[in-house]
């Protein structure tokens, strides 16, 4: 398959107005462990992951509920109080707009977070050098992403996760984990691909119920991490 170059030539630029947000948190102390974080949560996502607990906010097209314009006049007071602004979703990447926005929090003063998957390199790519932290969300075995998103975008993913490991912004790798979707020997492959590509932690987040509409993995109990199975020399693995 062939591969479209990853440079910032490919990003279309626009406005921050045009960031379509479907919900503003405030205060968060869990979206950027150890930071108080407003959290921006954009509107639309690609992906069908069955576990999503963010279900409302994967239509592209659905309005959004908040303007930017007003985040930003809020976030003005809270310098000095607040650390950082975190961009998640949805998908954020998706968002034509999210690197003025980023720019304008960052001139006030503000750290940047990400939450991606990364189904779009080429969106990511200029984004890093507005990035101080990124949770990647590393969904399955790169060559069997369409069984977890409903799309075969397992590359794509795969090429962002190469970019943030050459970039200098600190990188969280987290992955949701349920038994019937990711298999012991499939999470023990995928720290086996972690540590080859240099990575030291790996953070499993059991499966929550959630705001998660899939009845069937609701009503499946979650059970423990098989942690001595897919254990790997170097990598050490956090469970949430």
């Amino acid at each position: 398959m062939r591969r479209e170059p990853v440079t910032p030539t490919l990003i279309k630029r626009a406005d921050s107005s045009s960031l379509c947000i479907g919900g503003f948190e405030r205060l968060s102390l869990v979206d950027w462990p150890g930071q108080l974080a407003a959290v921006v949560f954009c509107q639309g996502c690609t992906w069908r992951c069955r576990y999503c607990h963010n279900p409302h906010l994967l239509a592209v097209s659905k309005a959004g509920k908040f303007s930017w314009a007003a985040i930003l006049t809020w976030l003005e007071r809270r310098r000095g109080l607040l650390d950082a602004v975190v961009f998640t979703g949805g998908e954020p990447t998706l968002h034509p707009g999210l690197c003025a926005a980023m720019r304008e929090a960052r001139a006030l003063g503000f750290k940047i977070g990400l939450h991606t998957g990364g189904p779009v390199p080429e969106s990511l790519f200029p984004l890093l050098p507005l990035l101080d932290w990124v949770g990647f969300d590393f969904k399955a075995p790169f060559h069997d992403y369409a069984r977890i998103t409903g799309r075969s975008h397992g590359d794509r993913a795969q090429a962002s996760f190469r970019m943030l490991r050459s970039a200098p912004v600190a990188c969280e790798v987290r992955t949701t984990w349920h038994p019937s979707l990711l298999s012991g020997a499939d999470l023990a492959a995928m720290a086996r691909s972690l540590a080859a590509a240099g990575c030291t932690e790996w953070v499993i987040q059991r499966f929550r119920a959630d705001g998660c509409r899939d009845r069937a993995l609701c009503a499946e109990p979650v059970g423990e991490v098989p942690l001595e199975a897919i254990a790997v020399p170097g990598l050490n693995i956090v469970v949430r």
